[in-house]
């Protein structure tokens, strides 16, 4: 299991494209859980590391996967020591803490992780732990924040509307182009006039259509690309490691990529 547990920090960039800040403020304040739905490397985790740090949270981000399990994240006997001894999991610390819990493709995880979560996300909000017989009522604080890709589901791996319900939602798109070059400038240091092709580039890649690829260019490979361009390497070398490989295998759609960049570029 992919756990990253991070304390309160000083927030990281991020640019707002709506109301997300207001919404995520409102969200903690009332005790709401939250669901972030949006393609990949639009900006949903960096959202949620930028707020949980201006709210002054400890924040759990787990990136679930198909062997996820309740157990998981509520925590299990292991042995130490010649002892039997209970360690939480990070679902479980966060209720404890009064902190922050994202899980990150929340959809990949097993079914039974959605039945640990639905008390959690009511009038309750409580988590029982079967195995030690507790049960956690979740202090002023916490938080649960979800997330998953729309785009990439399928029938065995939807969000049921009984789960979906149960949280307030907001949808991430990719930024506008100047918000997304104001992004870019900032996270890699490459100057505005040479991330304005970058950008446009990525637009051009997001609106194709006939090719086979599942998803546009993320601003996160973007910010790849600029950052190796800032470092000295040249423009096609980049682009072909952070932009072209990275989203497909397929020879001809790599070589439209490479027609595609010579026509942004010249």
């Amino acid at each position: 299991m992919n756990v990253h547990a991070g304390a309160p920090k000083s927030a990281p960039y991020y640019a707002e494209t709506g109301n997300e800040c207001a919404l995520f403020e409102a969200a903690h304040k009332n005790g709401l859980p939250l669901l972030l739905k949006g393609p990949t490397g639009c900006g949903k985790t960096r959202f949620v590391e930028h707020m949980a740090a201006r709210s002054g949270r400890r924040l759990y981000t787990v990136a679930c996967h198909d062997d996820l399990t309740a157990a998981d994240l509520i925590g299990r006997y292991l042995l130490r020591g010649g002892e039997t001894e209970w360690v939480d999991g990070p679902l479980t610390r966060a209720v404890r803490e009064g902190a922050i819990c994202y899980l990150d493709e929340v959809v990949e995880a097993r079914k039974d992780v959605a039945v640990v979560l639905h008390p959690l996300t009511d009038n309750r909000r409580t988590l029982m732990i079967d195995r030690t017989g507790e049960e956690l009522t979740a202090p002023p604080g916490f938080m649960l924040i979800a997330s998953y890709n729309p785009g990439y589901q399928n029938v065995l791996k939807r969000m049921k509307p009984s789960t979906r319900q149960r949280f307030l939602s907001i949808t991430f798109g990719f930024p506008d182009p100047e918000t997304e070059t104001r992004v870019i400038v900032e996270e890699s240091g490459l100057d505005a006039a040479r991330v304005a092709p970058l950008v446009r580039l990525g637009g051009h890649i997001r609106n194709l259509s006939g090719m086979d690829l599942e998803e546009g260019v993320s601003t996160r490979l973007l910010i790849y690309a600029a950052t190796l361009m800032a470092g000295g390497m040249g423009v096609d070398k980049a682009l072909e490691a952070a932009v072209i490989e990275p989203l497909t295998d397929d020879d001809d759609v790599q070589t439209a990529l490479r027609d595609l960049v010579a026509t942004v570029y010249g």
